[in-house]
């Protein structure tokens, strides 16, 4: 529609500066000002399931509005009590109490003042009723089969939409096909009945989804009547005959209905769906066409569902006007419909009037245009009045505009324009306020502003000034107002200060002129430097699984960097904070890291930052690197006897350049499918001259080689087979194996598939004696090995091997001199002496064997040792033969890991390729003695507050006659800070046991041991104690009990007539408890070291006899009473005797004993054995099973006897019993 102007006079650019600021100003609401409606309710359904109905309607104003309503056009009365009015607005709510339908009808609300009135547009408010099918009784519908059928639905009235769905009683579809069809109005259309359609539950359902409602239809009965029953006197045939003569037949329309004729007319709604239906009956069964006359379906919008029958044209515009048709085809004729489609519109604007303020004296103008099918009328209103009751004189009123000239302030008001059709009604208000007043600036004084450098900053001055004001900025320092170069002022007031300098901060003012006086405030801008990022490495390559970590740093105004945050993003979306949703990326602060890269990470990658004041960003490239793709089409040309031309294309390099082909073949007639690498290209060319070996069937392959790897294989090429040759080598790496005397076994690598050139492959082997002037003898043999026999025993000989295939043989062969086969030597070396070096270590040295009694090649002397006796007890030593070879040809050797002070036989002997010669005459040495090894163990058994008690058991090997220990001691702490190391001489060497005294209360020391022979002391033993405070009780540390042990050895008495306490202890001994007790005294000699000897003594058998019988009784009488469930306390026995080990020397009695927390197993004698781990001592009985010195040896020989066995368990004993053990010696 053209713009009409009229009566006005206005000319164009007097128009559009009228409407550009009655569209720019807003209306502080501190100024009177007609009303304005800001928030209204539109259509609404009162469903009966909400518990009330909220209709809105609110406005601004200034006097503030009052609010009025009408309801189809009348006065609404708000009497009812089931309406609640809002106070604050024109708003008001229904209450669901039931009986809602006088409430139903077409609302419009009015908002008024002194100044104007607002009206809102019409609202609908819909109460439904409760759909429902009528109470009917349907008859039964029988007809015959091959018939068409229509079941109706005529489903009730109910908000829209409307579901229809056909089922049975049981809730199943009833199938549609080409056959049957349901239309838009949910009837149900049988094309031609069959025998299968006959049931007596045909049901239409509705469903009203916004009501939460479905309804159903009675069910409906159809009978279908066969044909092939209608007459069982007549032949089939005839029957049949008579059938399709009747039922057969053309199509007839059912849908649209026929008494519409063959044309109808359609109107829909322009961006609604568009559905034409057709549906005919006949037999067979009718297809469906559609098309558009004089022109296409529109294409992407149009689709045809229901097998044909509706044609849907989505979003419709005024271009799908015209006529479709609808065509119903069968094997008999046609029939068709035409659908003239009409396409129309509600009204929309395309001109809305704009309010606006003006000052007195002004005109204005107020345009109002709408399009719709049909054409929209327009009507103007006053205040919610028709403009005919217009009070304003001078308005110029047409249909699309209103025009007024010298506006006073009696002519504020509210127009409204309404544009309306057949299809609905559109309104708009427009205010026009008439205003005369001061500037009113409406942003705060004295508002402070920041900014960094280079950005735009923006210092407001938002104002309302009628009539027209202007704005100009100044800084305090300055009087003139800032205008130009960086400096803008827009129309709302805004200063906009272009590429910010630190200069610019300091105090600003705004003023605000009109022609009824001026206003001001003033603003404080902060300049700050701004934040900049770099973000590293730059351009990274990174090869592909491997990590990229990329780094962001930052330069921040020390103002802004509390408030600063980083983030990154790739291809300009950003990767989450907390976490992503990808494993491989961890972001940490200013910190990208993306593990096992792919090429899918190749891109941007970018660090922003952002401030309270200013954001930036860096990025950088990422490329990802990775193999080659497989090279392509791979052609032959040039073909050749022994070469060939191979073409290729490189692949995708994936950014990094390709250096490298390698080209492979397969054609191995042994190995069919392996590739082996037949020649290297560069990485610029893409062509090869490739040599080839006769009697091959060629297929080759290209891998691409870049700096991240290599390609996969290309496809293979075509096949190129070579002519067979005469062999171009001869076999290499001739050589020599015997294992006979005289005896030559001639070997060579057998040549390769790829090297026989030809098919019959052979070995043409020559030889004679090296030098000799004889003919060569000569054999041809298929394998590569040929055993030749010699008269001589390593005897040299030249040999010469020929490849010979069917074409012929190969080049002339090399000769290689080769040896017969060996004999073992026959000569033993004569052994000259050994030199001792020390006790450890001796020089053998040997006279060789003449040459030609090696019969063959020396490859050595093996020299072979034994130990005979030890010098420290004369004993004989087993046989232990022990041997050392020394390559090549030498005379002498070192023997190492002898045996101290001991003595030793030796052997020398002379070996070859073929094995060892005869041994030399034994020869006999001694070695010296050397230093002990260390004691077996230290412990430390009692400790006081300066007194200690040490234990220890014999070096395990004394390498020598023992001279004594050297004890000593030192002071140490928990810091690095240790005291003098103090040493104590024993020259007792078999005394194994010391008592310290002088020693610091409360202090912990460490203690040495080491055994010494004449050559000097050996390496320590050591161990760690710390004695008591003032007042503490002695204790013990033995920690570890009986051990039992089939070996039996005596005590050793050190010190004839001294007193010593033999206990019987459990493993899990503590704090002295015992089972057995007794003081004895030695009045024997010290003992020598000698077991065996002591082992045969009568006394010594005897006083284990009775042992083993005391133990015996113990153990039964502990057996008795545990039956019984006797428990022995030990508490108790502590409460009587708080020093058990002095009480026990008293009434040489056993103590009580009982253990509650291990029980002996299941029909085993309780063993004095335990498994339990505690702390080792050196009066433990677990070491005297390998013969450790001490007071009584330390050997358990008097334990031995007690048990047999070393099974779990524990003992529980009671009763008293007394015994001694004196020794005899």
């Amino acid at each position: 529609m053209a713009m009409l102007l009229h009566g006005a006079r206005l000319t164009t650019p007097l128009l559009f500066f009228l409407l550009m600021f009655s569209t720019a100003v807003e209306i502080p609401l501190s100024v009177p000002q007609v009303p304005t409606i800001v928030r209204q309710s539109h259509a609404q359904v009162a469903f009966p399931f909400d518990e009330y109905f909220q209709i809105e309607c609110e406005a601004k104003g200034n006097p503030e509005p009052t609010f009025t309503w009408t309801k189809d056009g009348k006065p609404f009365d708000f009497s009812d009590p089931r309406i609640a009015v809002s106070n604050s607005s024109g708003s008001f709510r229904i209450l669901n109490e039931g009986q809602l339908a006088h409430f139903q009808g077409k609302y419009r609300c009015f908002a008024s003042n002194t100044l104007g009135v607002a009206m809102s547009e019409e609202m609908e408010f819909i109460v439904p009723n409760v759909p429902k099918f009528p109470k009917e009784k349907i008859d039964p519908l029988e007809v015959e089969e091959g018939d068409p059928v229509v079941l109706p639905c005529h489903p009730p009235p109910g908000l829209p939409p409307l579901h229809i769905y056909w089922m049975n009683i049981e809730l199943e579809h009833i199938e549609q096909d080409e056959r049957v069809y349901m239309s838009q109005a949910g009837d149900l259309f049988f094309a031609h009945v069959e025998d299968r359609d006959s049931r007596s539950d045909y049901c239409c359902f509705a469903a009203f989804p916004r009501l939460r409602t479905i309804v159903q239809k009675m069910p409906m009965k159809l009978t279908v009547r066969s044909l092939k029953h209608a007459n069982d006197s007549s032949p089939p045939s005839d029957v049949g005959s008579h059938a399709n003569s009747i039922k057969q037949r053309k199509p007839r329309l059912l849908l649209p209905p026929p008494d519409r004729g063959r044309e109808s007319s359609i109107t829909v709604l322009q961006g609604d769906t568009l559905l034409l239906e057709c549906f005919a009956e006949g037999l067979p069964t009718p297809q469906i066409e559609w098309k558009k006359m004089g022109g296409d379906l529109p294409k992407g919008r149009e689709s045809k569902e229901n097998y044909g029958k509706t044609l849907k044209i989505e979003s419709v515009s005024y271009h799908d006007r015209g006529t479709y048709r609808c065509t119903a085809t069968n094997a008999l004729g046609a029939a068709t419909h035409d659908f003239h489609v009409t396409v129309e519109e509600p009204p929309r604007w395309t001109k809305r009037p704009q309010s606006g303020v003006y000052s007195t004296g002004s005109s204005g103008i107020l345009l109002c245009e709408a399009e719709g099918e049909p054409e929209p009328t327009i009507q103007w209103r006053v205040n919610g009045a028709p403009i005919e009751k217009n009070p304003f004189a001078g308005d110029v009123v047409s249909p699309g505009e209103v025009s007024f000239t010298n506006l006073h302030p009696n002519h504020t008001a509210v127009y409204q324009c309404e544009a309306s059709n057949v299809h609905g009604t559109i309104l708009a208000n427009a205010n026009i306020d008439v205003v005369d007043a001061l500037p009113l600036i409406q942003t705060q004084d004295a508002e402070s502003y920041a900014a960094v450098v280079g950005s735009s900053t923006f210092l407001r001055c938002e104002f309302f000034a009628s009539p027209e004001a202007t704005v100009s900025w100044l800084r305090e320092e300055q009087m003139k107002p800032l205008e130009g170069g960086r400096f803008e002022t827009d129309e709302n007031g805004t200063l906009h200060i272009n590429g910010t300098v630190a200069e610019d901060g300091g105090a600003y003012s705004c003023w605000v002129i009109n022609a009824k006086g001026r206003a001001a405030i003033t603003a404080s801008l902060d300049v700050h430097n701004a934040t900049t990022l770099r973000v590293f490495p730059k351009s990274p390559r990174v090869p592909r699984s491997h990590t990229l970590e990329l780094h962001c740093e930052s330069q921040c105004d020390s103002h802004l960097r509390q408030s600063l945050t980083l983030s990154w993003s790739k291809g300009g979306e950003a990767f989450n904070a907390n976490g992503t949703g990808d494993s491989r990326v961890i972001i940490d602060g200013p910190t990208l890291t993306i593990s096992n890269v792919s090429l899918e990470d190749q891109g941007v990658y970018a660090c922003s930052a952002q401030t309270t004041l200013d954001s930036a960003t860096a990025a950088t490239h990422v490329t990802v690197l990775d193999v080659p793709d497989p090279p392509e089409h791979l052609h032959l040309s040039e073909k050749h006897d022994r070469s060939v031309r191979l073409t290729w294309e490189a692949g995708d390099d994936h950014n990094s350049d390709i250096h490298e082909f390698i080209v492979e073949f397969e054609g191995n007639r042994e190995e069919p499918g392996q590739w082996e690498e037949l020649s290297r290209v560069p990485g610029a060319e893409t062509t090869v001259l490739l040599p080839l070996a006769p009697y091959v069937t060629y297929q080759f392959r290209v891998i691409a080689v870049n700096e991240v790897g290599r390609s996969l294989p290309s496809q293979p090429s075509e096949q190129h087979e070579t002519p067979p040759m005469a062999p171009d080598r001869n076999p290499q790496n001739i050589r020599v194996q015997a294992s006979q005397p005289k005896e030559m076994i001639i070997r060579w690598e057998p040549l390769k598939s790829m090297e026989q050139n030809g098919p019959g492959l052979e070995y043409r082997v020559a030889w004679k004696p090296q030098g000799a002037p004889v003919e060569w003898e000569e054999e041809t043999v298929t394998n590569h090995t040929l055993r030749v026999m010699t008269p001589t025993v390593y005897a040299p000989y030249e040999v010469q091997v020929q490849a010979v295939n069917r074409l012929g043989p190969g080049p002339e062969p090399q000769s290689v001199v080769l040896y017969s086969g060996e004999d073992y030597p026959d000569s033993a070396p004569l052994v000259r002496g050994v030199d001792v070096v020390n006790s450890t270590l001796v020089k053998v040295t040997w006279s060789p064997i003449p040459k030609d009694r090696v019969h063959g090649r020396l490859k050595g002397y093996q020299v072979t040792w034994w130990k005979s006796r030890s010098l420290v007890d004369g004993r004989t030593h087993p046989k232990q033969v022990n041997t050392l070879r020394f390559p090549g040809q030498r005379s002498s050797g070192m023997v190492p890991s002898l045996d101290a002070f001991s003595e030793f036989h030796l052997t020398v002997l002379a070996y070859n390729a073929k094995g060892a010669g005869p041994e030399s005459e034994p020869f006999t040495f001694q070695t010296p003695e050397g230093v002990p090894e260390q004691p077996t163990f230290l412990k430390v058994i009692k400790v006081d507050r300066d007194t200690a008690t040490l234990s220890w058991g014999l070096p395990k090997r004394a390498n020598g006659n023992l001279t004594g220990y050297l004890l000593q001691y030192q002071t140490i702490n928990d810091t690095d800070e240790i005291g003098d190391l103090k040493d104590v001489n024993i020259t007792a060497p078999l005394k194994a046991s010391w008592h310290l005294s002088n020693l610091s209360a409360t202090t912990k020391y460490k203690f040495y041991v080491r055994a010494c022979t004449a050559r000097g002391c050996g390496k320590p033993v050591t161990e760690e104690s710390t004695t008591l405070g003032d007042g503490s009780k002695s204790i013990g540390t033995i920690s570890e009990g009986v051990n039992l042990t089939q070996k039996i050895h005596p005590v050793e008495v050190f010190e004839p007539g001294a007193e010593h306490i033999v206990r019987l202890l459990t493993k899990n001994w503590v704090d002295n408890n015992s089972i057995f007790e007794d003081v004895i005294e030695t009045r024997g000699r010290e003992y020598a070291g000698l077991y065996d000897d002591m082992a045969t003594q009568g006394w010594f058998i005897g006083l284990m006899c009775a042992v083993a019988l005391l133990t015996l009784t113990l153990l039964t009488v502990c057996f008795v009473r545990r039956n019984r469930g006797g428990k022995y306390s030990v508490k108790e026995k502590e409460d009587l005797h708080p020093d058990p080990e002095v009480q026990s020397g008293k009434d040489e009695t056993f103590g009580d004993y009982s253990d509650s927390d291990e029980k002996p197993l299941k029909g085993s004698l309780p063993s004095l054995n335990r498994d339990a781990l505690a702390t080792e001592s050196a009066d433990s009985l677990v070491a005297f099973g390998e013969g450790g010195p001490g007071p009584f040896g330390e050997d358990g020989s008097f334990i031995g006897a007690y048990a047999g066995s070393k099974e779990k368990g524990s003992v529980e004993s009671t009763g008293s019993s007394a015994a001694t053990f004196p020794l005899r010696a």
